[in-house]
This record gives structure tokens, C-alpha cells and sequence, in this order.
């Protein structure tokens, strides 16, 4: 018997197949839809191109669904990086303790609980309490810290902050998988509040790498570190602002990021989105200690110097100058002539520096360093500090209203400050022939005359509180060794001075005033009327 075809029409569950062109029209016709393509602009009917119609569909959907993948989330990257991060915990005896984080009172300079305390609050103490003043735990005479870090070698060098390791017995770090090690202490820098620690032992272990790019504002960075003792997390944000000075010391160079960090994530890595370290966590703005969106990370770039000094020695060497600098403003420049208010203004040169031998004077303004503008006093003092002892280099000075160039070779940065004169001493010299110079609101007496106050200069006796001078800064004790670029040595010349410059209609006049052993030079307003 020969089998014949079934017809499968005639079937009651068959449906019969729609013709392929419908197919395609129809799926010309969804994607168009989907793509948002209007589809009467097509024309759609059987004899049009369906080809044709379904490429440029298709073109359209998947641009559509690339740009709607662009912001997947961060989960590759942290998978990548999170595993570089560590927590570290340290030990210290309570008096190293309880004098707070670091033994170097420059790295926390403001009182417990005060307001400047408050918004250059540290995070990463002891227990995870601020400014290193925790709880005493149960060891007996011991406390303990939190904080964060991150290994940049394979081979177990990691970077933390100094103020977390400092004056620390012991130190342990514990990695991404729960395994706990204990490190030694390489090097620290508290002037720019980094360390170095190393994991012995230890090889292939996952590392972080800094980056070789700067930061624009308003780029994505990933914080990531253990905040309250929590294990790793990882929080989000951007980049605020760049080159932030927060009153931490001459170096400050700050990005500012809002992605949350609070206590535990300091020296922990903030992360740029090519899982590259962009900045160490150091510091945040808080009234109560927690993230407000205002953190302080230190720049790749100061990391790299800093921690490649701390592996070869240990320490960090800077170059140094030795002049006492400040701003310069607006009235400070038209005090001198200057045609903008850039530059650093030297208040007093240090005796046998590099700057004094090289011919550097009270008054003048550093403008340039080996050809590159000076902006400002910071922008001088992490110029001159990136730089090695023993080199050379060209200053351009604004002397007396003339450009002078000066070759010095910079000395070391001294580790420790010169000890403050005593100004315990000081009598306040009224019935002393003091003369009261009333435009400025002081009353002054030659430094001679009062002991304690030096044989240079004039020393201020009294202070009206609402006069230009307090407003100033100005308080009594002062020494006033120029105006306007004289020497005075009695109140008269005081006088003098201010009423020349205001004969000649100056605006105001540079005073160079002693406080303690500082100097600086303050613009008085001396202007008629």
C-alpha cells in the first residue's frame, strides 16, 4: 500500500502557517515601534522593502539598548578592586593613646570638641572614634583602632593613614576573605598623613594600582573600606572639588568627594572607574561624625612620591627654602604694586636659610619657581616640598617693584619645628611713653622699653576692638617692625609712615608685624575719609 501525503488542513487542531513576508512585516512593524520610528513614514504595505525597513529597525534598537546599559552599576569594577582593600586594626599603650591619633600635635591642632575640631573631624580612631580618643578596652592598659588600607604590591606593602598605625604596639590587617595577618610599620608621614605598612610572608596577593590621571570634578568614585568595623563596603559618589586646603598643614591638596565615608574608612582607597586608586580617605567634615557627603581624600600623585620614600628609607625628605610666607591679597598687592594679587609674599626669611643666603628679603614675592607661576603660598610650599634636598633651582622675585632672579640650592625640610619664643615675659608697657596712633586704633610703645619685647621694632600696648587693627588680627604683644618698607623703632615713625602714604593717596600701606617668633605683613587701610 503506498502512503499518501496527510492532508494537514483538513485536521481540526491545524492552523496553517502564515506566509514568511507577514512574519516579517510584522516584526518590521514591532521593532519600528520599539525603536520609536513612526511607521507611517514607512508606508507599510507588502510591496514595500521589509529589508531594508527591519536593518535600519534594528541599527535604532540597539543603539537604544546601549545607551540604556551605559549605567549598569559598579559591580564589575568593585569585584575587581574590593579584594586590594584590608581593614587594620592596631593596639597602643593609653598614653600613646589617649594623646590621640598621632604623637605629632600638627596633625590634629584643634581642641577636642571645638568647632574647627568639628569640621576637620579625622575618622578611623581608636574603636572608631574621631581625634583617637576612644573607649579603654579590656586588655588592660591597651585600646584599640580601626581603620582601612589597601595593598598596592603583590608581595604585601599596603597604604593606610599615619594618624590610623601611629604610635601602634601592634598591627594586624585582615583581608577581603576574612584571613588575618599582622604588619610592621614602614614609614610615616604625618605631614601629609600617610603610612606605609608590610604584610611578611605573604605573595600573590591581590593590589590596587594608583592612578596616572587627575581627577575632574564631577567624575564617578567608589569609596571602599570598613566603617565602623563593619568589614568591606563600598559606597558611590563624585568628585566634589580638587586642590581643597582644609587648615591640615602647608601641603594640603585635597579632593573633596561626597561618596559616604565615615569612621573606620579612613586610609581606606577611593576608586576611579577604571578601578584605579584616585585618593586615600583622610579626613570628613562632620558636626556628629558621620558622612554628611563631604570627605578629603589625598591625590594618587602625592601618594606615589610619598610611599615610594617611605619604601627606599623609611622617611620622607622635602626640600626647604626656610622663609615664613602668606598670601597675597588684593590690598596686599596694591600695597605693593602689584598688578595682580599672585604670588607669595615672604614675611621674613630665615636666618642662614637658603632663601636669606640666596639674597631673598622681607617684602618680597616669590613668583616663579624653574619658569613655573607661582599662584599662591600653598601652591610654593608643595612646590618647593616635591622637590629633593640639594637641588637647584630659579626663583623670580618681585623686589621693590623689580623682577630679580635668584639661584639657591634647597636645604631639608627640618623635622622638627624650632622651639616658640617666650613671650610669657612681656611687660604691656603702658605709662611707658606709649603714643596712640588713632587712625589705626593702636596704642604703641618702642620694643625696647618693655621687656620681653625685644630691642626691634614697636610693640603693641593696646588694641581699640573696633578699630581696622583689630579687625585685623592685631592684638597686644605685637611687634611692628615695618611700614611701608621702612624699619620704625619708635611709635613716630609709625605715625610717619601712614600719614605719607596717606599724603601720597595710597589706598593702604604693608605692615610687617612679629607674633611670637612669626612674622607677616598685613595691608592697613590708610586712605582719606
Amino acid at each position: 500500500m503506498t502512503d499518501r501525503p496527510t492532508d494537514l488542513s483538513k485536521l481540526p487542531s491545524y492552523t496553517a502557517p502564515r506566509r514568511s513576508i507577514f512574519s516579517a512585516r510584522k516584526f518590521a512593524l514591532m521593532a519600528s515601534v520599539v525603536a520609536g520610528l513612526g511607521v507611517a513614514a514607512y508606508g507599510l504595505s507588502p510591496s514595500n522593502n521589509f529589508d531594508l525597513l527591519t536593518t535600519t529597525a534594528h541599527a535604532q534598537v540597539n543603539k537604544e539598548v546601549r545607551q540604556v546599559q551605559q549605567p549598569i552599576g559598579f559591580a564589575d569594577i568593585v569585584e575587581r578592586v574590593k579584594p586590594s582593600v584590608v581593614s587594620v586594626r592596631v593596639k597602643m599603650a593609653e598614653k600613646a593613646a589617649t594623646t590621640g591619633e598621632s604623637a605629632n600635635p600638627e596633625d590634629n591642632p584643634f581642641p577636642p570638641n571645638s568647632p574647627m575640631e568639628r569640621f576637620f573631624r579625622r575618622f578611623g580612631g581608636p574603636d572608631g572614634s574621631p581625634g583617637g580618643r576612644g573607649p579603654r578596652g579590656r586588655g588592660g592598659g591597651q585600646m584599640t583602632g580601626q581603620g582601612s588600607g589597601f595593598f598596592i604590591s603583590a608581595d604585601g606593602f599596603a597604604v593606610t593613614n599615619n594618624h590610623v598605625v601611629d604610635g601602634a604596639d601592634k598591627v594586624e590587617v585582615t583581608t577581603d576573605d576574612g584571613k588575618v595577618h599582622t604588619a610592621k610599620v614602614i614609614g610615616t608621614d604625618p605631614r601629609t598623613d600617610l603610612a606605609l605598612i608590610k604584610v611578611d610572608g605573604v605573595s600573590n596577593l591581590p593590589f590596587a594600582k594608583l592612578s596616572d590621571s587627575q581627577p575632574r570634578i564631577g567624575d564617578w568614585v567608589l569609596a571602599v573600606g570598613n566603617p565602623f568595623g563593619l568589614g568591606g563596603t563600598v559606597t558611590a559618589g563624585i568628585v566634589s572639588a580638587r586642590g581643597r586646603d582644609i587648615g591640615n598643614g602647608p601641603y594640603d591638596d585635597f579632593i573633596q568627594i561626597d561618596a559616604p565615608v565615615n569612621k573606620g574608612n579612613s586610609g581606606g582607597p577611593t576608586f576611579d572607574t577604571t578601578g584605579d586608586v584616585m585618593g586615600v580617605n583622610t579626613a570628613i567634615y562632620s558636626p556628629s561624625g558621620g558622612s554628611v557627603g563631604i570627605a578629603f581624600a589625598i591625590p594618587a600623585s602625592t601618594v606615589k612620591s610619598v610611599v615610594q620614600q617611605l619604601k627606599d628609607k623609611g622617611s620622607v625628605s622635602r626640600g626647604w627654602i626656610g622663609v615664613q610666607i602668606q598670601q597675597v591679597t588684593p590690598e596686599i598687592a596694591d600695597s605693593l604694586g602689584l598688578k595682580k594679587p599672585e604670588g607669595a609674599l615672604v614675611a621674613e626669611p630665615q636666618a642662614n636659610g637658603p632663601a636669606a643666603k640666596a639674597g631673598v628679603e622681607s617684602g618680597d614675592v616669590i613668583t616663579r619657581v624653574n619658569d613655573q607661576p607661582v599662584k599662591d603660598a600653598r601652591e610654593l610650599a608643595r612646590t618647593i616640598g616635591s622637590m629633593a634636598p640639594g637641588q637647584t633651582v630659579k626663583l623670580v622675585v618681585v623686589h621693590k617693584g623689580q623682577d630679580k632672579i635668584l639661584n639657591m640650592t634647597l636645604g631639608e625640610l627640618p623635622n622638627a619645628k624650632a622651639a616658640k619664643a617666650d613671650t610669657d615675659q612681656k611687660d604691656s608697657g603702658k605709662g611707658r611713653g606709649n603714643v596712640t596712633v588713632p587712625n589705626l586704633g593702636l596704642t604703641l610703645a618702642p620694643a625696647n622699653s618693655v621687656a620681653g619685647a625685644g630691642k626691634d621694632g614697636v610693640v603693641v600696648t593696646d588694641v581699640d576692638p573696633n578699630s581696622p587693627s583689630a579687625e585685623r588680627g592685631f592684638k597686644e604683644g605685637d611687634v611692628i617692625l615695618e611700614v611701608a618698607g621702612k624699619l620704625v623703632s619708635n611709635p613716630a615713625e609709625v605715625r610717619d609712615a601712614i600719614n605719607t602714604a596717606r599724603n601720597e593717596n595710597k589706598n593702604s600701606v604693608l605692615v610687617r608685624v612679629k607674633s611670637g617668633d612669626s612674622s607677616r605683613f598685613v595691608a592697613m587701610p590708610v586712605a582719606k575719609g
